[in-house]
């Protein structure tokens, strides 16, 4: 089974490719990551092309994709979205979703509980809480960056740029790893496709939480004739 895997829902552009089978289980044959807030469209697609080259696999060999589905800001989270829906699409192979924060919480490695928070502009967070880097707790919300020790236990980690971004309330070290990275999001894909690890796989559909900034354009005002 050889996956192809990635994620836009952060400024982290990433993108890996693993194979899965039975004796040897998640093999790597290839990654790259790019950390860039405005290039998101320009970068996927070259990165993908340069993974597959690197590691001689064609998309005819592709089994699956996953996608990371967010939650994050509507303009990059779009363009992994549609770029794996496309790919599926013309493959003819499954698109699967992984929520990032999970990425994130997956590559602490932590057996105790902690929170993610990724940054959500607007003075806000994207985040969750789990019992483990294999169990999430929560269901994953936007807000304030108080949000997410409200109610919590008193000195709960909490990793993720949005921890960063915010030393206030969460202090100013222990966030690591800040962003999703191209071997977590590949590893925890291929192992919930496997049925190995943690919670099911998603639909391909964007976990925005909130209304993007645009909107749509109400009718036109009526000319009254001079």
């Amino acid at each position: 089974m050889l996956v192809l895997a990635f994620d836009t829902a952060t400024a982290a552009i990433t993108v890996a490719l693993y194979e899965w089978t039975p004796g040897e289980g998640a093999v790597p044959r290839g990654a790259a990551e790019a950390v860039d807030r405005r290039r998101h469209t320009e970068l996927l697609t070259p990165s993908i092309a340069q993974v597959m080259a690197d590691a001689g696999a064609a998309p005819a060999d592709l089994s699956a994709i996953a996608v990371g589905v967010g939650p994050g800001p509507y303009t990059g989270l779009r363009v992994g979205l549609v770029t794996a829906q496309a790919m599926g699409e013309a493959l003819g192979v499954p698109v699967h979703g992984v929520c990032t924060l999970d990425v994130i919480a997956s590559a602490t490695g932590r057996d105790e509980p902690f929170a993610v928070a990724t940054d959500a502009r607007r003075k806000e967070v994207y985040w969750a809480r789990y019992a483990s880097c294999r169990a999430r707790a929560t269901d994953p919300a936007v807000g304030p960056a108080a949000d997410v020790l409200d109610g919590a236990p008193e000195g709960l980690p909490v990793v993720g740029e949005g921890a960063a971004l915010y030393p206030e309330t969460f202090g100013d070290t222990g966030h690591e790893p800040l962003l999703p990275t191209a071997t977590a999001l590949a590893e925890l894909a291929v192992a919930r496709l496997a049925g190995l690890k943690g919670l099911p796989l998603l639909p391909p559909e964007p976990l925005y939480l909130r209304r993007p900034d645009a909107k749509e354009p109400g009718p036109r005002k009526k000319v009254t004739p001079a």
